[in-house]
């Protein structure tokens, strides 16, 4: 009864896993705010996804499904009231009204985008910034504010969420440790809302309870092996994607983003097909290297879209990839024992090795033709 009970719960997790994927197949939702301080008065830049736009006000006006330049320019001031009654800026407890300046558009690696230039006056000089965001949370929890505060020669860098919607910054001396902590924890983030890597990485990690063995699946006889056999995989998934996400981030490689894109989906379709038919069994740590260094390009879009300067890059670059160390090791600790304990009921080899397998690899084929072939196949 009890390893039905722990079959059971294992088998949830990777079912709302895979329901949940197709909501998350692409980069979830950002927007880029930069502002500029000077003196008293504060200058900036506000990318609000296209698509972020669409669901909160509407922008589609004949109902085509594709979005103009008309059609957004038609709703300019729409979009300037949408956002400015999200954001409030403050200075020694006095307001600084924002307006929109202009209305541009831009292109980001996931889409579209809605360019707000903004100015404030504060009145006085300002030594400390108090932010109010509340851009989509009301529709979009998961959505998340990126902020680039400079200041002179200084930048500073904070992340906006429903539970720290509201932030107070010294535009002079910003906190290193701050803006650390802030990337460790999008990092976490970031890979637990990032099912194609998440997907891959369990495609790798189901069959290290298990060895195949005439032909067939066999539960492993210790727990330390099948320990060892993750520790290969997840240190091997690390240390490609930490290259890769390194050299992107720093501007010295890049690669085109649908390309990027589809080789994860493609990555994704591998690792699970190699469940059902093993191909690479017992290179499995090669097999992740080897994909891991195109998942760190994946990685490196999210710091890249940001366009920090080198000096906070690095420790946004840390940070993050920190974050996302942490976030796959919370994720094997939930994994593996709960997958030691049921490997050798034919539930797990039949229905979560196999079955499971299958599902990942379909729904990563979707995935596989929605980018490459730009196409809409997943709601």
């Amino acid at each position: 009864m009890i390893a039905l009970i722990r079959y059971r719960l294992l088998a949830a997790l990777l079912l709302t896993a895979l329901l949940a994927a197709p909501a998350w197949a692409h980069k979830p939702s950002d927007s880029y705010l930069t502002l500029e301080v000077k003196q008293g008065q504060v200058d900036g830049q506000w990318d609000i996804a296209l698509r972020d736009l669409e669901m909160a006000i509407g922008l589609d006006q004949d109902g085509n499904g594709e979005l103009t330049w008309n059609e957004v320019r038609a709703r300019r001031d729409a979009i300037a009231a949408y956002a400015l009654a999200r954001l409030k800026l403050a200075s020694a407890g006095k307001a600084c009204p924002l307006r929109v300046t202009e209305l541009l558009l831009d292109d980001h690696s996931d889409g579209a985008y809605a360019v707000l230039r903004l100015h404030a006056e504060c009145g006085a000089a300002i030594a400390a910034l108090d932010l109010d965001y509340r851009l989509l949370f009301d529709i979009d929890p998961q959505h998340k504010g990126l902020l680039q505060l400079r200041h002179g020669g200084q930048v500073s860098t904070a992340i906006f969420a429903p539970d720290s919607a509201h932030q107070a910054l010294r535009v002079a001396d910003a906190s290193g440790w701050r803006q650390f902590g802030d990337y460790v924890r999008h990092g976490i983030w970031h890979i637990w809302i990032g099912f194609d890597h998440i997907l891959f990485l369990l495609s790798l990690l189901l069959p290290a309870v298990l060895v195949y063995r005439d032909r067939r699946w066999q539960g492993r006889s210790t727990f330390r092996a099948a320990a060892f056999d993750v520790l290969k995989i997840v240190s091997a998934f690390t240390l490609a994607h930490s290259i890769t996400l390194t050299l992107a981030t720093l501007g010295m490689v890049a690669l085109p983003s649908r390309l990027v894109e589809s080789a994860i989906a493609a990555s994704v379709v591998l690792a699970a097909l190699n469940n059902l038919w093993p191909l690479f069994h017992g290179r499995r740590a090669l097999v992740a290297f080897a994909f891991g260094l195109i998942h760190g390009f994946g990685f490196a879009s999210v710091l890249l879209d940001l366009g920090l300067p080198k000096t906070a890059l690095l420790l946004s670059l840390v940070g993050f990839n920190a974050g996302v160390e942490v976030g796959q090791i919370a994720i094997v600790a939930l994994f593996l024992p709960l997958a030691f304990l049921v490997r050798n009921t034919a539930l797990y080899r039949r229905g979560i090795l196999g079955a499971g397998s299958c599902m990942i690899a379909l729904l990563a084929l979707a995935w596989l033709a929605e980018r490459g072939l730009d196409v809409k196949l997943l709601a």
